[in-house]
């Protein structure tokens, strides 16, 4: 989804990729369901999802290595396996507004975390509003297994009649006491700053961002889903042109072109984006507002990978994608009053409503959970600072951590 931008839907390879996706690999309905040729597919009787040796062939282009160089030929193929798939997403929804006749739209599974075609059910208004399950995929069914129990063995009435948000940001994971953090930093021997007053310690870490910093963002409880959502979180200064950069290569170590998302003010969501509602779950794509944006220039799509990226497309260079979209959280201060008082507090100082947002974790490890693992992430990367709770630390002043071997083999970066 965040490679396909990159592929050239002028160029006859793209087209010839969508054209052998629909003609050799899916049999795309009407209705949207999908048919696969399970010539080319192993997940149901093997050990892996695709046959590579047919694929190889069909499309003539070797499977990338890891860490090897991203060509033409893979963008234009994620280009091509997008099409393909909003195609797909949008005849489902338009079979789902035909049989049912309702005014809105409910999304689960894995395929629910494609913003990108959410975004475009929006734009087609298909339908007033849809909502999105936070944690689309295998792990939401869990709540939806509760939720039956509940509803069709217990016997208790269903209540959608609730204009918010019933899963209220969909905080639901651990959350840790002052004494419990405190326990976990004097074992580090780490050098603190507390603060009574968030506010102030708002205040503080909204002038760090601003000044380039990147912060570890650890508050309350964790969230339920893929999307660090302002509790897991690492924050950035979206209007900085080195951002994007600094926190794929020196924080998250993952390929540069991988884009970041924005959390933007509810309130002023408007101001920046092209979408007229709240994204509370970072699960819509929308274009950032045209007046924000800059123009191409000339032969802009015939420029190698990563000079097309890190051309300034918009007065927030650090979450405009190569097409200029992003995709958008709303911060509410109904759900995570905190994490809307830092972006506050950044608007207030630098006038803009916006900041970076990016999981709380490396590539190849899942997001911190607890303040332990808050602080070795903290400790074995880049970042400058780290809030967690009502503590702040500066890198700088902190002891080293105990050496227990290469730490990029500890993150599996090896």
């Amino acid at each position: 989804m965040g490679h396909a931008p990159y592929g050239n839907p002028n160029s006859p390879r793209a087209t010839e990729y969508k054209n052998k996706i629909e003609t050799e690999l899916v049999d795309l309905r009407k209705d949207g369901s999908v048919v696969l040729n399970m010539d080319y597919f192993d997940f149901a009787t093997g050990l892996k999802m695709a046959n590579e040796a047919k694929w190889e062939k069909l499309f003539d282009v070797p499977r990338r290595k890891p860490e090897s160089e991203i060509s033409q030929a893979y963008m234009d193929m994620a280009w091509a396996i997008q099409q393909v798939t909003e195609e797909s997403v949008l005849r489902l929804s338009r079979a789902a507004r035909e049989l049912t006749g309702c005014k809105n739209l409910s999304m689960a599974g894995g395929v629910a975390l494609n913003c990108v075609a959410n975004g475009k059910i929006l734009r087609k208004r298909l339908f007033d509003d849809i909502w999105i399950q936070p944690a689309a995929g295998d792990a939401g069914g869990a709540l939806g297994a509760a939720y039956t129990v509940w509803h069709i063995l217990d016997g208790h009435e269903r209540n959608v009649g609730n204009r918010w948000d019933a899963m209220q940001g969909s905080y639901l994971g651990p959350e840790f006491s002052d004494k419990e953090v405190e326990r976990t930093l004097q074992k580090y021997g780490a050098k603190t700053r507390h603060y009574e007053d968030f506010r102030c310690l708002a205040s503080d870490v909204a002038r760090k961002l601003s000044e380039g910093n990147v912060v570890g963002w650890f508050e309350g409880r964790m969230e339920f889903g893929p999307r660090a959502l302002g509790s897991r979180s690492i924050l950035g200064d979206a209007r900085n042109p080195e951002m994007q950069k600094k926190l794929n290569l020196k924080i998250k170590y993952r390929e540069g072109f991988r884009p970041f998302a924005p959390s933007v003010l509810e309130e002023d969501i408007g101001e920046y984006f092209e979408l007229d509602r709240e994204s509370p779950y970072m699960l819509i794509v929308a274009p950032v507002r045209k007046d924000r944006q800059n123009l191409l220039p000339a032969g802009y799509y015939e420029k190698p990978l990563y000079e097309r990226l890190y051309f300034l497309r918009s007065d927030l260079p650090a979450i405009t994608h190569i097409d200029y979209s992003a995709r958008i959280q709303s911060v509410s201060k109904r759900t995570n009053a905190r994490y809307w008082e830092l972006i506050h507090q950044f608007k207030e100082q630098t006038g803009c409503g916006v900041i970076v947002n990016t999981s709380f974790n490396v590539r190849g490890e899942p997001i911190v959970c607890t303040t332990d693992d808050a602080y070795r992430c903290f400790m074995r990367t880049e970042m400058d600072y780290l809030v967690i709770g009502n503590y702040f630390l500066d890198k700088k002043e902190q002891p080293a951590l105990p050496d227990t071997g290469d730490w990029r083999k500890e993150f599996k970066l090896d």
